[in-house]
C-alpha cells in the first residue's frame, strides 16, 4: 500500500545527514540525553534506528552544517515529546503545553519548567535565534503551539475511546503530527524570510496544509500497527475512515489513499499556477519547491523505518509511563 504514495517531486539529501547523525547517537542520545532511558539500552537503540538526522536531512537538503543542528534536535525532540506524552492526559498535555511555549518564548527557564525535555528546548531556543528573524520564531513557536493543541485533542479521543469524524480527525492530525513547525523553519534554510503578507496569503497557507496533509495520510497506513498496539486508533485517519464508513482496514487504506491523491492533485495545480506575487515571486516559487521536497524526502527516508512498520521499533508502553514522572 505504501507503495502506491506517489510524488513528482526530486528527492535531495543533505550531505551532512550522516555527521549528524553520529552527534545524534553519540552526543545527545548517549550523552546530554542519556539519562532519559539511562537503565534502557533497547528504548535507546530504538531511538537511534529512527534516523532522526536523516529525517531531517532529507527536510532541509540544502541547509549547512550549523543550521541543520537545530532542526535535528527539534527532530529528536518530537519523538522524545510523543513518546514521554503517549499515555497522558489532556490536562497534562495543557501543562506541558504551557512551559514548553514559555521556555521557547524565553519566559521561563528549563529548571522552572520542571519539564524532562526542558534543557533540550532551552538549547533549542539558543540555537534557533542564531538564524531566525523574531518573526520567523514567533512562527515556529506558534506552529509548536498548534501540535499540543492537536495533541490535546487527541489524548481527549482516546481517554473517551470514540472515534472523531473523517474531516475532523485529518484537522487533529494535521497539527499533532508536528510537521508545520519544521515547514516554518524554511526561513532558517533559504534565508529568506517572507513577509507576513507572502506567508499569511491563503494560497502558501493552503499548499502548507496540502503538504502536511499528504503526509498524514501516508503516516496513518504507514503507523497503523503502531497506533492498534497503543491504543492509537482513535485518532488514526485510516481507522477512522474504517469506523465512521464501516469499512475493512483494507477499503479504509483504499480511501486514505484516495483522499491523499486529491490532495496531491490540488498541490499541483496550485504550484503550477501561483497567484503574482510581484517581487517576491521567485522566492515564493522556490518555497514552494522546497515544501514539495518534503513530501518526497518523507516516503523515501521512513519508507522502512522500524517505528513505524514494526511492533517493536517504538518505546514499549511500561517504559512511556515512567519518563513523564522523572
Amino acid at each position: 500500500m505504501l507503495s502506491r504514495f506517489r510524488y513528482p517531486f526530486p528527492t535531495l539529501k543533505n550531505p551532512f545527514a550522516e555527521a549528524l547523525q553520529e552527534l545524534t547517537e553519540h552526543e545527545w542520545i548517549d550523552k546530554e540525553y542519556r539519562w532519559l532511558y539511562q537503565d534502557d539500552e533497547a528504548t535507546r537503540l530504538k531511538y537511534k534506528r529512527t534516523q532522526t538526522a536523516h529525517i531531517a536531512s532529507q527536510w532541509f537538503p540544502t541547509a549547512s552544517y550549523e543550521r541543520l543542528q537545530p532542526v535535528c534536535r527539534l527532530m529528536l525532540w518530537t519523538l522524545y515529546n510523543d513518546d514521554i506524552y503517549e499515555e497522558a492526559l489532556p490536562e497534562e498535555i495543557r501543562q506541558v503545553h504551557t512551559r514548553t511555549i514559555a521556555i521557547l518564548k524565553g519566559e521561563m527557564t528549563a529548571g522552572e519548567s520542571r519539564l524532562p525535555l526542558g534543557q533540550l528546548l532551552a538549547a533549542l531556543r539558543m540555537e534557533l535565534s542564531a538564524f531566525l528573524t523574531p518573526g520567523s520564531l514567533q512562527r515556529f513557536v506558534a506552529a509548536l503551539s498548534s501540535y499540543f493543541t492537536g495533541l490535546e485533542q487527541e489524548m481527549s479521543y482516546k481517554a473517551r475511546k470514540t472515534f472523531p469524524g473523517v474531516e475532523e480527525c485529518l484537522a487533529i492530525r494535521e497539527n499533532s503530527l508536528c510537521l508545520r513547525p519544521f515547514l516554518e523553519l524554511a526561513d532558517m534554510e533559504t534565508r529568506q524570510p517572507l513577509p507576513d503578507e507572502i506567508h499569511d496569503h491563503p494560497v502558501m497557507q493552503r499548499l502548507m496544509s496540502l503538504a502536511i496533509r499528504m503526509m498524514v495520510c501516508f503516516n496513518e497506513v504507514q503507523s497503523v500497527i503502531k497506533d492498534e498496539a497503543t491504543d492509537g486508533i482513535y485518532y488514526n485517519v485510516v481507522k477512522a475512515i474504517q469506523h465512521n464508513r464501516n469499512l475493512s482496514l483494507e477499503e479504509a487504506c483504499l480511501e486514505d489513499l484516495h483522499i491523499h491523491n486529491e490532495y496531491l492533485r490540488e498541490f499541483i495545480h496550485l504550484q503550477s499556477f501561483l497567484p503574482d506575487f510581484g517581487k517576491w515571486q521567485d522566492v515564493v516559487i522556490n518555497r514552494v519547491h522546497y515544501i514539495s521536497m518534503t513530501l518526497s524526502g518523507w516516503k523515501s527516508i521512513s519508507f522502512n523505518l522500524p517505528r513505524y512498520n514494526s511492533t517493536d521499533g517504538f518505546p514499549a508502553v511500561n517504559v512511556l509511563k515512567q519518563q513523564k514522572y522523572r
